[in-house]
């Protein structure tokens, strides 16, 4: 297994190498001159009390825009290796703590492809990985989350315990103050494993873990809470008119709709099949501790399902319709506010891999043709990334020499005294620049950026 991870390994070191050629756009234009200028607690200052109020978000977003051009190169990397960690290690511990004996490197591959197919599979992988400001409000916050369950795996003594219920009301308290969505996504995970905790956990084990789900939620309660009383967050939704549309039946139906696309976009794109066949990999081959009384338990796995898709379902469908206002119909398209759930549909789908995987290895068919299949499979779909990467890697790079020929060209000229000075967009992945589909927006930023009173739509580059 240690030789197949090698491939989603290949993909996001491949990927990371990229990032090289990532250049700001869209709201990078207006963070960098805010933190050049201001520092990361101006960044806090202009989120909570002008912008959206996401405290959390403005901590992550100064962290790296402080660093200017390369902050952005360097993401890729930090993000992809901060993704891998945290997957590698859930996915290691809760294997552990359910009994599970798992082949050698089986964590790693499962860590490795959930990686790579959450951040490189989606329809716009610019916006997903390579984006920063995206990348934290819907990317990297799910991660985050996942990585609020390792005190929880590791917890066995009494102070351990104690110390994942802090863990799990800190990064609940800082989740709603990061991302709206995510915090929904993960409300209605913890109502679901709330509701269904009577089934799948063991009894000695389940009051603490109700306990667990309540304090993280407690948490989620309270940052969120910061967010929609800030004044950042009321300016915003002045602005969207949201208090008005939100709960319209205009809204509600355009919101299904919208999420009926998505579903329909995530079910028939075939590379998740990778996703799927790597869960089968996974219930070939760990075993089980048998009648062993264990934390998880695994046998009402129609349950499982069920409450897995509810969970997706309505935390998916409860993402658009609080996107809908701002988005309108284009929610539909608008991919870098999927990712908020697109996390738990790759988990829900190596789950239920794992579950086909493990029905064959108990009923005693043959595993070593499954096995095959299943790994042919997964180099299939990882071709299929590593192509459209490369396509996407070739366009990144001319961009990025396009934006670094007129940033030379703008920074000499503002040195020299200029003023005025027109400025040729220069867009990859439908990243907003000025005088786009957003008018001029964020023109400003750009001229603050460069030290320029103004800047006009140039028609070509210096």
């Amino acid at each position: 297994m240690v030789a197949l991870a090698m491939l989603p390994l290949g993909l996001l070191v491949t990927a990371a190498w990229f990032g090289q050629y990532v250049r700001p756009g869209a709201d990078d234009w207006c963070f960098l001159p805010a933190t050049r200028d201001h520092g990361v607690s101006g960044m806090v200052e202009k989120f909570y009390l002008k912008d959206n109020g996401r405290i959390g978000n403005a901590l992550l977003v100064g962290a790296y825009a402080r660093f200017g051009v390369a902050g952005h190169q360097w993401f890729a990397l930090v993000s992809a290796l901060v993704a891998l960690g945290v997957l590698w290690a859930v996915i290691a511990l809760a294997l552990r703590r359910a009994d599970m004996k798992a082949a050698r490197g089986v964590p790693l591959f499962v860590a490795s492809m959930v990686t790579a197919f959450f951040l490189l599979a989606s329809p716009n992988t610019y916006k997903t990985y390579y984006w920063p400001a995206s990348s934290i409000s819907h990317t990297m916050a799910p991660v985050l989350v996942c990585a609020a369950l390792i005190p929880l795996l590791l917890a066995r003594s009494h102070r351990g315990r104690v110390a994942a219920l802090v863990a799990a009301l800190v990064a609940g308290i800082f989740l709603g103050t990061l991302s709206e969505q995510t915090s929904i996504v993960s409300l209605v995970v913890l109502s679901c494993v709330l509701v269904l905790s009577g089934r799948i956990f063991a009894a000695r084990r389940r009051g603490y873990l109700r306990l667990w789900c309540l304090t993280g939620m407690a948490g989620i309660g309270t940052g969120t809470l910061v967010l929609l009383t800030s004044p950042g967050s009321r300016s915003r939704r002045e602005r969207y008119e949201v208090t008005t549309s939100l709960l319209s039946p205009e809204s509600l139906l355009g919101s299904l709709r919208a999420f009926g696309h998505i579903a329909v976009t995530l079910l028939t794109t075939w590379q998740y099949v990778g996703v799927v066949a790597t869960g089968v990999l996974l219930g070939l081959l760990c075993t089980g501790p048998g009648r062993r009384t264990t934390p998880v338990v695994l046998t009402h796995r129609h349950l499982l399902a069920a409450g897995g898709v509810i969970a997706f379902a309505v935390s998916g469908y409860l993402c658009t319709v609080i996107a809908y206002p701002y988005f309108g119909s284009g929610v539909a398209t608008a991919t870098r506010v999927w990712n908020d759930y697109l996390l738990l549909y790759v988990v829900l789908l190596v789950g239920a891999g794992a579950l086909l995987g493990r029905s064959l290895r108990l009923r005693g068919r043959p595993a070593g043709a499954a096995r095959r299949i299943g790994a042919a499979v997964c180099v299939l779909c990882c071709l299929g990334l590593a192509i459209s990467l490369g396509r996407l890697g070739d366009e990144m790079s001319v961009r990025a020499r396009a934006w670094d020929r007129q940033d030379d060209w703008l920074h000499a000229q503002s040195a020299s005294g200029a003023r005025v000075l027109p400025y040729r967009p220069t867009s990859v992945s439908g990243m907003g620049e000025p005088f786009g589909k957003h008018g001029s927006w964020p023109a400003e930023c750009v001229a603050d950026y460069y030290g320029l009173d103004k800047v006009t739509h140039g028609r070509h580059l210096p």
